[in-house]
C-alpha cells in the first residue's frame, strides 16, 4: 500500500466569536486586543486539532485570523483607502435573478475592498509572525508534522484592490511583488511551505477583464506570473504551493475560461505544488488537459487536485475520491499526487456554503478516498 497524502487550499470555517472580533476590527469598533489574540490562538489550535482527526497529512492554520484570504493585506499594508469597484462575476451578470437571490440571501460577501491610492508598504510583519507562531503551536501539540500558511499573490490583490496611484497594472503589480516579497521569505524561513492563492489567472477573467479575448486575458495572466516569480525570486520551489480558480461560489459558471488555456501559465508559476479545481461540475471533465498534455507538466511539479467541493453540503463517498485520485496517479504516479479540495471552505470570513461540521465530514472523506487509492496501487 502507497499512502497518498491528503491536504487542502488553506481556509476553514472560522468560529463565531472569531468572526466577531474580525469585524470588530474590520469596523472600527473598540475591542480587546489580547482577547483578539487569545482567541485567534485558541481557533488555530482547535482548528489544526479537527484537521489531523480528520486525517490531514498538509495543515493549514484555516486563515482563521483575516477577514479573506486577498483583502487582508489592507491591514498589513500602506496605500489603501477608499473602495474599489464592485464587478460581479460575468456569469452571475447573464443570471439577473440568481444574483439578485445571492444578494438578498447574504450569500454575496460585503467587506471593505479600498483602492490603492498611495505606495504600497509593509506595515511590518508583526501580524504575520503571530499566525506563524499560532500554527506552529497547534501543530506541535496536536502532532502535526507538515504545514503550509497562505498568502495573496500580486495579481489576486491587483484584482480586489484594484490601482489608482501606480501609473500602469505593471507598475502596480511590481510595487506588489517587492512589498510582498518579505511576507513570502517570512513564512518559508520560518519552515512552513507557502501557498500563493492566485484565482487571477482565471477568476479574473470573468470578473475583470471580460472584454478582453482569451489570449489577451492570457497575456496579462502570463505578466500576474512574471510578478509572482520575482517575488518568489529567493524561495526555492520546494517550499511553494500555487493555488489556481475561478471562484469559490455555487454558479452557473459558464464565463470560465478553459484550464487549457491557461495550463502554460500554470505550469510557469515557480512552486513545486501546483492545486486546482477538478471536482465541481464545470471542471470536473478538465482532468483531461493534463492528461493530453502531460509531457508539457515539468518533472518538478506535484499535482493537488481538488476531489471534493467546497460549494456543496454533499459529502462525496470515499470511492468517488479514489477514483478521482486514480486519474492524475496514472498521469504523473502516485508520488507526484496530493489528494486536495477544489478551494477554501472559509473563503470570507463569516460567509460559507458548506456547513463547518460538514467541512470536516468532507475532509475525513478525503482521508477514505486517499487511502482507498493508496491500496490499490
Amino acid at each position: 500500500m502507497s499512502r497518498i497524502k491528503t491536504s487542502h487550499v488553506g481556509s476553514l470555517p472560522r468560529t463565531q466569536d472569531v468572526v466577531d472580533f474580525i469585524f470588530a476590527r474590520e469596523q472600527g469598533k473598540t475591542y480587546d486586543a489580547e482577547a483578539f489574540d487569545r482567541c485567534m490562538s485558541d481557533a488555530v489550535s482547535a482548528t489544526v486539532k479537527k484537521q489531523v482527526e480528520a486525517g490531514v497529512d498538509i495543515v493549514s492554520d484555516g486563515e482563521t485570523s483575516k477577514i479573506s484570504y486577498a483583502t487582508y493585506v489592507k491591514d498589513r499594508y500602506t496605500g489603501f483607502s477608499g473602495d474599489s469597484p464592485r464587478n460581479a462575476p460575468q456569469d452571475l451578470q447573464m443570471f439577473p435573478s440568481f444574483l439578485e437571490r445571492l444578494a438578498s440571501d447574504g450569500g454575496t460577501p460585503t467587506y471593505a475592498r479600498p483602492m490603492c491610492t498611495d505606495e504600497v508598504k509593509s506595515k511590518g510583519q508583526g501580524e504575520l509572525q503571530k499566525d506563524i507562531a499560532n500554527l506552529k503551536a497547534a501543530m506541535a501539540l496536536h502532532g502535526a508534522m507538515e504545514g503550509f500558511m497562505n498568502a495573496a499573490s500580486p495579481g489576486v490583490i491587483s484584482l480586489f484592490l484594484q490601482n489608482d496611484f501606480y501609473a500602469s497594472r505593471a507598475s502596480y503589480l511590481s510595487a506588489l511583488a517587492h512589498a510582498m516579497k518579505d511576507e513570502y521569505e517570512t513564512i518559508v524561513a520560518s519552515g512552513l511551505n507557502l501557498q500563493l492563492d492566485c484565482p487571477d489567472l482565471a477568476l479574473s477573467r470573468h470578473m475583470l477583464f471580460s472584454d478582453l479575448s482569451d489570449r489577451e486575458f492570457v497575456k496579462i495572466a502570463d505578466m500576474h506570473v512574471e510578478a509572482l516569480n520575482f517575488a518568489l525570486s529567493e524561495i526555492p520551489a520546494e517550499k511553494v504551493r500555487v493555488h489556481i480558480c475561478w471562484g469559490n461560489y455555487e454558479g452557473p459558471h459558464v464565463c470560465d475560461i478553459s484550464m487549457d488555456k491557461v495550463f502554460n501559465t500554470l505550469m510557469k508559476t515557480k512552486a513545486h505544488y501546483v492545486l486546482f479545481e477538478t471536482s465541481n461540475p464545470r471542471h470536473a471533465h478538465e482532468w483531461t488537459v493534463f492528461r493530453d498534455r502531460k509531457n508539457e507538466i515539468p518533472d518538478d511539479k506535484i499535482l493537488i487536485p481538488g476531489v471534493v467541493d467546497t460549494t456543496t453540503n454533499f459529502v462525496e463517498h470515499p470511492e468517488l475520491v479514489a477514483q478521482r485520485l486514480e486519474r492524475f496517479i496514472d498521469i504523473v504516479g502516485a508520488d507526484r499526487v496530493i489528494a486536495g479540495s477544489d478551494c477554501g471552505f472559509g473563503t470570507f470570513a463569516g460567509y460559507g456554503a458548506v456547513d463547518p461540521e460538514i467541512a470536516y465530514a468532507k475532509l475525513k472523506s478525503l482521508r477514505e478516498g486517499a487511502d482507498l487509492a493508496g491500496e490499490r496501487l
